[in-house]
């Protein structure tokens, strides 16, 4: 829209005609706390797509490459701080309006806001998880970890990228050693979803009771061109409930949206501060 005034009034009255709102986040909501964003108004890759979950499974220099840009990029994304824009939606669910919010990002930016009604639809940044045995570690415990196995590494900068991780390019990533669980000797991971592996059924079951009884739904900052969260934009179109989109540029769901605000999310949900 070109005239954000009367966008944001007619947002203003969406969020005030309803009194339980689902609410799904993506990364835009979180780009004004210093986390870049994966794609461009268009929905289009700004750079190559994120880590495969077969390829980290099966390939120890994808695991290699993986950790030593996470090294890198968790010294700053671990720092990162809440926004405007997750300051508005807590003080949505304070007032009573907002039901459940479900965020495809990964950085617990929601929780630190203060929200406490948040499902993780992609898992956690902050935890590491063993493969093997299920343990779990906080991910500031495992940069230490890592950090003295890999010394040299830690002298490094790079330009940060999407959830924690780092444009490490040209890098040799031959010499870099993965500490293995220390319980017994698996895999680590960071308890998130990758590409190519499957939200947990419970989640998704999780969200969509919520949505079952919402009574309509806003979408911040999401593009929603992940199937995993466009498809509760299509179960809520189903139930013919209105949808309201604060995104800038185009979402995978244009043609499903009852009201969209081409606008920052701070900006747009500035009204609820």
């Amino acid at each position: 829209m070109t005239n954000a005034a009367p966008a944001n009034r007619s947002l203003q009255d969406f969020v005030g005609r309803h009194e339980n709102l689902f609410v799904l986040t993506g990364a835009g909501c979180s780009t004004n706390s210093g986390i870049p964003d994966y794609r461009d108004s268009q929905g289009n890759w700004k750079r190559t797509q994120p880590v495969n979950f077969q390829a980290f499974m099966s390939d120890a220099q994808t695991r290699r490459r993986y950790w030593a840009r996470s090294l890198i990029g968790w010294r700053r994304f671990g720092q990162a701080r809440p926004n405007d824009a997750h300051h508005a939606l807590a003080r949505l669910e304070a007032n009573g309006r907002c039901g459940m919010l479900l965020t495809q990002n990964v950085d617990r930016l929601h929780q630190s806001a203060g929200h406490r009604q948040v499902i993780d639809l992609h898992g956690r940044l902050d935890l590491v998880r063993c493969m093997g045995c299920g343990a779990k570690t906080p991910r500031e415990v495992f940069q230490h970890v890592l950090g003295r196995a890999n010394a040299q590494w830690l002298t490094l900068d790079a330009a940060d990228a999407p959830d924690g991780d780092a444009d490490l390019e040209h890098e040799d990533f031959s010499s870099f050693e993965v500490p293995p669980c220390e319980a017994c000797g698996g895999i680590l991971k960071p308890d998130v979803v990758f590409f190519g592996e499957n939200v947990p059924r419970e989640v998704v079951a999780m969200a969509q009771d919520h949505l079952a009884v919402a009574d309509a739904m806003l979408i911040v900052g999401s593009s929603l061109m992940v199937y995993s969260g466009f498809r509760f934009v299509q179960a809520a179109a189903k139930r013919q409930i209105p949808i309201a989109a604060v995104n800038l540029g185009r979402t995978r769901a244009d043609d499903l949206l009852t009201l969209k605000v081409e606008e920052r999310c701070e900006a747009a949900l500035a009204f609820l501060l």
